[in-house]
């Protein structure tokens, strides 16, 4: 993290601090973002703010942070119906599709509770009235408008951001909601590449079927059924085709490729900046990516546990040996003999 730190020191940044995006930030800003924190400029949107927590210290935490109790439109801004879910987290611009969410387990999570008329912004017109060029990192949980989202920071800027994350649907849940491969299809056309994806699901099972059941079991259903995928919490990483990133987008993106563990893809973007900008910084932060990449080797007690049992316990023969100091000579006067019996003085 020190490495870290001392790039983000940089003039670059004083100048143009990292900027962070956070839509749906009802749980709590992204816990990724802690080590740029104290550097960098937060933007956070969640219009059900049910379960918003701001930091107790954000003057402190973050350089600035900006929270807008008010939902992101990628559409004309002013006023839209919003719709309250008994789970906040699911609480969406768009209305959930009952009918399709019935056959689920967690389908009550979606149900609705209320319906609202809540205050809607541009992503274009917040940065303008915050003065900010550039977006760096691009986190959404919008339930269902993702894809459309992004595509609203226009193409100059979505080119240029060097990391962005998404929580698509790969199920049927809102209506008129961005999918997965939509979002795949969106990154694919502007040079992004997938660093991460976990997929996500519930249990394919009708609430109505669970009354046979012993309500013991029904407490516990989530751990008895096999889950189907629904959604995915997908990353992608800028991949820095074409000549018009400055060393400020190359220090930020081995940054994040580095807090990510992609130490390959923070190698390439060191050794690239290098030739580019001639600067030592670029020397450093090669050094870094080539130590972090060796330190991988430990990775393989993880992945042999008992080549790693045996040079564990190899380790720890020779720790017990340096400590207990070279053995004593149990035969002083013995003498080794060679070639027919003379002795080896």
């Amino acid at each position: 993290m020190r490495m870290i730190a001392k790039i983000l020191a940089r003039p670059e940044f004083e100048s143009e601090p990292p900027v962070l995006i956070d839509v749906g930030a009802s749980g709590g800003l992204h816990k990724r973002w802690k080590a740029l924190a104290k550097y960098a400029v937060c933007i956070a949107f969640d219009a059900d703010d049910r379960e918003m927590r701001q930091p107790s210290r954000p003057s402190n935490r973050y350089k600035r942070l900006h929270i807008y109790r008010r939902a992101l439109t990628a559409g004309s801004e002013g006023a839209a119906n919003f719709y309250l879910a008994k789970s906040p987290a699911c609480s969406s611009l768009l209305l959930p599709r009952s009918e399709k969410l019935a056959d689920w387990e967690f389908a009550g999570r979606f149900e609705v509770i209320g319906k609202t008329t809540v205050r809607t912004v541009h992503l274009d017109t917040v940065l303008r009235e915050l003065r900010i060029e550039r977006v760096d990192w691009f986190k959404t949980d919008s339930q269902g408008t993702d894809a459309r989202l992004f595509e609203s920071l226009g193409p100059q800027r979505m080119r240029r951001v060097l990391v962005a994350e998404f929580e698509p649907a790969i199920m049927d849940s809102y209506q008129g909601e961005d999918k997965l491969w939509q979002v795949m299809s969106l990154m694919d056309r502007f040079g992004f590449w997938m660093s991460d994806i976990e997929i996500k699901g519930s249990q394919r099972i009708r609430k109505k079927l669970l009354a046979g059941f012993r309500s013991f079991e029904r407490d516990y259903m989530l751990h008895l059924l096999r889950i189907a995928p629904g959604w995915a919490e997908v990353n992608y990483l800028n991949g820095f085709s074409g000549d018009d990133f400055r060393l400020r987008e190359y220090l930020l993106g081995w940054v994040c490729a580095t807090l990510q563990g992609h130490h390959g893809f923070a190698l390439e973007l060191a050794a690239t900046a290098k030739r580019r900008f001639a600067d030592a910084v670029c020397e450093d932060l090669e050094r870094h990516s080539r130590a972090a990449i060796r330190r991988c080797y430990l990775n393989l007690f993880a992945y042999f546990p008992l080549a790693g049992r045996v040079i564990r316990r190899w380790i720890r023969q020779k720790r017990h040996q340096a400590a207990a100091g070279p053995a004593p000579d149990a035969y002083p006067a013995a003498r080794e003999t060679l070639n027919g019996g003379e002795a080896l003085e």
